[in-house]
């Protein structure tokens, strides 16, 4: 872990900041992702328990998925669900996942690969790992994000994007220190290949023991920090941060984010998602798989799916297992 590397002395580097004109934004608040099972069985943190929706705004829910080492027989998916009103964006750190939908959409995404699926109107949906890994066993470890969308766009027709590890761009922190991964949207001048219908931004970076990044960050985006593996520091006040842990960052225009000089072994760097959007400050209302604007239009969304008109299920895959799966 993980999959995406490279040489950061040949990579293009982020800009020096500069501390007397650039703001560096203060952490307002650092939580604890708890622990839970999702889909059939396989292991999660749900990274933004407890952070006010106004603070995420325009994410929604946040799952990192593992990791975990299975053994051969265990790995698990998720059964048949619908969506409907936002977008899912699932990024494959380690491991295989298989995605299909009802309107015969879907792929393998692997090491590095990111797979955003646009549920819009609404459809239903299926992530499994596929045959060979559920035989074989393996690295399982990867994030699911949900990225809201404004009322406008609620209705708008499902689409896939899918984002090879070889596609995203790569940079360095000036020094050398940090390789950030950017998914999705601008960051110091530099735009990654995920096509956004909420403006937002998606970085994976990883941090050498002692390294220190200051990353140019939107004023207009809010700003959130995941520890996915590793120790640290979050902030110009350094407040410490590990694994499963969310810092949420307030207003300014640069985000810091520093690595302990000392790792532990399985765990030799800081890796983090540095992630942040415009907020679109509509009222939202989220049950199971449905984010919506108000309680009539959950209610339309789940008689429509049980009227079938988010689609069906090819009668090759079986039914429908329920309406409420998160994933």
């Amino acid at each position: 872990m993980p999959a995406v590397t490279a040489p950061t002395l040949q990579l293009p580097r982020t800009p020096l900041t500069d501390p007397a004109v650039d703001r560096d934004r203060p952490v307002v608040s650092l939580t604890t992702a708890p622990t839970g099972y999702e889909g059939e069985g396989f292991p999660v943190r749900r990274a933004f328990a407890g952070v006010d929706l106004r603070s995420l705004d325009p994410f929604i829910h946040m799952d990192q998925m593992g990791e975990v080492d299975y053994a051969p027989g265990e790995p698990k998916g998720t059964p048949w669900h619908p969506h409907r009103g936002f977008e899912t964006v699932t990024y494959m750190i380690d491991g295989e996942f298989q995605h299909s939908d009802s309107q015969g959409g879907g792929g393998l995404i692997t090491n590095g690969d990111t797979q955003w699926m646009t549920a819009g109107s609404g459809l239903l949906h299926l992530e499994v790992p596929p045959e060979h890994l559920v035989v074989s066993g393996g690295l399982f470890h990867g994030f699911q994000l949900w990225v809201n969308l404004p009322r406008t766009l609620k209705f708008t027709a499902p689409r896939y994007q899918d984002i090879r590890a070889g596609k995203v761009v790569l940079l360095s922190s000036p020094d050398g220190g940090a390789l950030l991964r950017v998914i999705a949207g601008e960051v110091a001048g530099y735009r990654g290949p995920g096509v956004t219908h909420t403006p937002i931004s998606l970085v994976h970076a990883t941090l050498a023991p002692g390294a220190s990044l200051t990353l140019p960050w939107q004023p207009e985006y809010n700003a959130l920090v995941y520890a996915m593996a590793g120790t640290g520091s979050v902030g110009a006040e350094r407040r410490p941060i590990r694994m499963g842990q969310l810092a949420v960052y307030g207003s300014g225009d640069t985000v810091t984010v520093a690595a302990d000089a000392a790792q532990a072994s399985n765990s030799p760097h800081l890796d983090v998602l540095i992630l942040g959007g415009r907020p679109i400050r509509e009222p939202v209302a989220a049950y199971g798989p449905f984010v919506m604007n108000t309680r009539a239009e959950l209610v339309q969304a789940f008689e429509d799916f049980q009227a079938g008109r988010l689609g069906t299920i090819p009668a090759a895959h079986g039914a429908v297992r329920g309406a409420t799966d998160d994933a």
